[in-house]
């Protein structure tokens, strides 16, 4: 199964946001991709250090509609990395729309930043989502990164692949990577092979084309190895082929702690 992971920059208003996230539908459906996964919170934009914005949510309605429009157009699925309001409360999400534009439902983060602690309010449940031959989990930035639990969650319930939208930015003096997985780099992108072979999963992270950038978008093999990763700040789909056999979830299985 093709999917694209959508290595776009980050946008300069919400508007703009879902004219870019409508055009990599479009060209994710063109390329053959099933599916296609955004980074986190890419409509409207992710809120924290940026000036987005208040949350609107006949706007992200509107987005949403427009996206899956777009998505039913191309015959893709899509990963969309938004927001939402739950109980007057703001959450950072993942909505996820069939190959019909119809919506599967959502993947709340439930595992939030500490600093994202005034912004947000954690959600408190996890999900699968299949699209065609595909089962599929969502694990949102600081979940997958620091927390096992939460992908080894989807692989030991079926999930052949959990996607992993983040959004990860520059620091002042950070080191600036050319190479996935460097030595050199941050534990980040080193957790994500970890995620992959601890579990015998796919895993597919994506983040913003954004410059300096210490992580940038890849897919991991269920092996920890590396399928494809894409140029460190080069926007652009991420296209990569999964063969689902080997997404055995065998390491998943036999863990003996419940997740």
């Amino acid at each position: 199964m093709r999917i694209a992971l959508a290595n776009l920059p980050y946008p300069e208003s919400p508007d703009k946001s879902v004219e870019r996230a409508v055009a990599a539908v479009r060209l994710a459906g063109e390329k053959g991709a099933k599916v296609v996964c955004f980074p986190e919170e890419y409509v409207p934009g992710y809120r924290l250090g940026k000036t987005v914005p208040p949350p609107d949510q006949a706007f992200l309605e509107r987005a949403w509609r427009r996206v899956g429009e777009a998505a039913a157009a191309a015959r893709a699925g899509v990963v969309l990395g938004t927001e939402r309001i739950v109980d007057g409360k703001l959450r950072l999400t993942a909505l996820v729309l069939g190959p019909d534009g119809a919506p599967l439902g959502f993947q709340d983060k439930v595992q939030l930043d500490p600093s994202e602690d005034e912004l947000f309010t954690p959600g408190t449940q996890r999900r699968l989502f299949t699209i065609g031959e595909l089962t599929f989990g969502v694990a949102i930035c600081h979940e997958g990164f620091r927390y096992p639990e939460t992908v080894r969650w989807a692989a030991m319930r079926g999930a052949q692949l959990v996607f992993h939208p983040h959004y990860s930015w520059a620091e002042p003096g950070g080191f600036r990577p050319e190479t996935f997985g460097d030595a050199r780099n941050t534990f980040h992108e080193k957790a994500l092979l970890c995620r992959a072979a601890e579990n015998t999963c796919y895993v597919a992270t994506v983040n913003c084309a954004e410059p300096g950038s210490p992580t940038t978008s890849a897919v991991v093999r269920p092996d920890g190895t590396v399928l494809a990763w894409q140029p460190y700040g080069e926007e652009g789909l991420l296209l990569a082929d999964l063969d689902l056999s080997t997404a055995t979830r065998y390491l998943a299985g036999r863990c003996k702690t419940a997740a």
